[in-house]
């Protein structure tokens, strides 16, 4: 089956939790009280959008590692919105950005430069089993130029991410069939980042 296929599949399952409001992903999860709302969205915002101190990585970058991360939950709703905030932080369209996200949708990092890719494999780690990091991983990605709190940042992104992964897909919150269904919140969330009130569109 293709990522379109298990996309479409997926946007066609119905919630399994009741009592959600009618919209979509992790906004579902966010609307179920004032506080979670609150604390999702200043933890992502945290996480993708404010200065860490000693990190390297780009807004850019940062939203690769959660495409990455959900692509490897196969969370089609956090895959999505996520690659789609990397392509408008790009502010690019072209075919090769749109390439390099949905290869790395398909799990193919190789579009990326050799600190990326490092980085990368050290989230996927965290997804997968996370006592399998090793020193020797973390050592690649820091002779490959990452630093240290690229790599502390990486981690925390993963690991954040299978949270917010698993909240959207353990509640089956409704997911869209289409990746423009994200274009105007990833025009917004680049913008204002993840916290602020004008950042109001929902997925349809």
């Amino acid at each position: 089956m293709s990522l379109d296929e298990k996309r479409r599949h997926r946007a066609g399952e119905e919630p399994i939790v009741g009592g959600l409001p009618e919209v979509p992903g992790i906004i579902a999860a966010m609307s179920l009280s004032p506080g979670l709302a609150t604390h999702l969205r200043g933890l992502a915002h945290e996480l993708l959008a404010r200065e860490f101190p000693g990190a390297s990585l780009t807004r850019v970058e940062r939203e690769l590692i959660a495409t990455a991360v959900s692509a490897a939950n196969e969370c089609f709703y956090c895959m999505d919105c996520h690659g789609a905030f990397a392509l408008e932080l790009m502010r690019d369209a072209s075919v090769s950005s749109n390439e390099l996200i949905e290869g790395l949708k398909m799990g193919d990092a190789s579009g990326l430069s050799s600190k990326m890719r490092a980085l990368i494999d050290i989230a996927r780690t965290v997804q997968r089993r996370s006592r399998d990091l090793t020193r020797d991983d973390v050592a690649r990605a820091l002779r490959a130029g990452a630093t240290d709190a690229d790599t502390q940042l990486t981690v925390l992104i993963a690991a954040a991410f299978c949270m917010y992964n698993r909240m959207v897909d353990g509640l089956r919150a409704r997911t869209p069939q289409s990746v423009g269904a994200y274009r105007a919140r990833a025009t917004e969330i680049a913008e204002h980042g993840y916290c602020d009130p004008r950042v109001a569109s929902v997925p349809k």
